[in-house]
């Protein structure tokens, strides 16, 4: 947490900062400043698999962005995609605890690990730096797992462990990606074992950097964290990648090409059959029609 003023401990970023961390974001935000990356957007990513989104990142300079190793709750082979609302909690001190809890009181709030949980809103994703810490480590269990799932209709990622799995998982639809479970509480008998030092703040996700406002693509076992900027050009690469290959699986079972043809740079040839491809079966592809319309206009064949 380098950087933060004394005020901003425990508290959600400034409208102001946020934006100043996000520059490259062009579009809508929330009140907050928070980037408000499209519906359509997110619902077009659920199709987007790792390689795909690594690729666009990396080549776009983000190497940071993938965190692997998760628990799954809920169905292991679901999709989870949603804007990031990120949480950063610590060790607990008493004495520096006290004082986030003390101001955070007298703004009316009751328990820290419920602060971020009632920013959400429908479409975002919460996302947890809880250190990995597993024994009297949990700040989630399934009054707060309701809480979050009700209020974002998402599940989370949570880089610590979380309780009262058995009731988590009757949230069929809480895809969430945790760390580990342990039955303890993080606050056993009064002991200070975290404490939240800040919201929306840049944070980290295992070997992630993770930002508010951010895509969160969580499948297979791993998630990416995707750059509002980004998110659009990593759903068009996708798109593209899935069309061709839907192509070019078809024409080599019809042998009309050879695996060398559509593994090598294609020839004038098979990009001409692949436009007309496209226009034949318009109305039958896994794309959006008017993202295939895009494609069509750009090409020269």
């Amino acid at each position: 947490m380098m950087g933060q003023t004394v005020a901003s401990w425990g508290q959600q970023i400034s409208k102001e900062e946020l934006i100043f961390l996000t520059p490259e974001w062009k579009g809508e935000r929330f009140a907050d400043g928070r980037p408000k990356v499209p519906d359509s957007i997110l619902k077009r990513m659920k199709l987007v698999t790792h390689e795909e989104a690594w690729a666009v990142m990396k080549g776009e300079g983000y190497r940071y962005q993938y965190a692997e190793g998760w628990q799954c709750l809920i169905n292991p082979d679901s999709v989870l995609v949603g804007r990031a609302v990120t949480a950063t909690f610590i060790p607990g001190r008493p004495d520096i605890h006290n004082a986030i809890d003390a101001r955070g009181k007298k703004a009316g709030k009751r328990g820290q690990n419920s602060w971020p949980v009632d920013l959400l809103v429908k479409g975002d994703v919460y996302v947890v730096d809880q250190f990995g810490a597993h024994n009297d480590g949990p700040t989630i269990g399934d009054n707060v797992g309701n809480a979050i799932f009700a209020k974002s209709g998402n599940g989370i990622v949570y880089d610590g462990a979380v309780r009262d799995i058995g009731g988590l998982k009757e949230l069929k639809s809480f895809t969430s990606f945790i760390t580990s479970y342990h039955p303890s509480h993080h606050n056993p008998q009064g002991d200070l074992n975290t404490m939240l030092v800040g919201i929306n703040h840049p944070t980290r996700i295992k070997q992630a950097t993770v930002m508010a406002g951010d895509v969160v693509l969580g499948r297979d076992g791993a998630v990416a964290f995707i750059p509002a900027h980004l998110a659009e050009k990593v759903v068009k690469t996708s798109e593209i990648v899935r069309l061709r290959d839907m192509f070019g699986h078809e024409r080599l079972r019809e042998g009309k090409y050879t695996a060398g043809q559509i593994d090598a740079r294609w020839s004038a040839d098979i990009e001409k059959d692949f436009s007309q491809w496209l226009n034949a079966h318009i109305d039958e592809l896994p794309v959006p029609k008017e993202q295939i319309q895009e494609l069509l206009k750009t090409r020269t064949w």
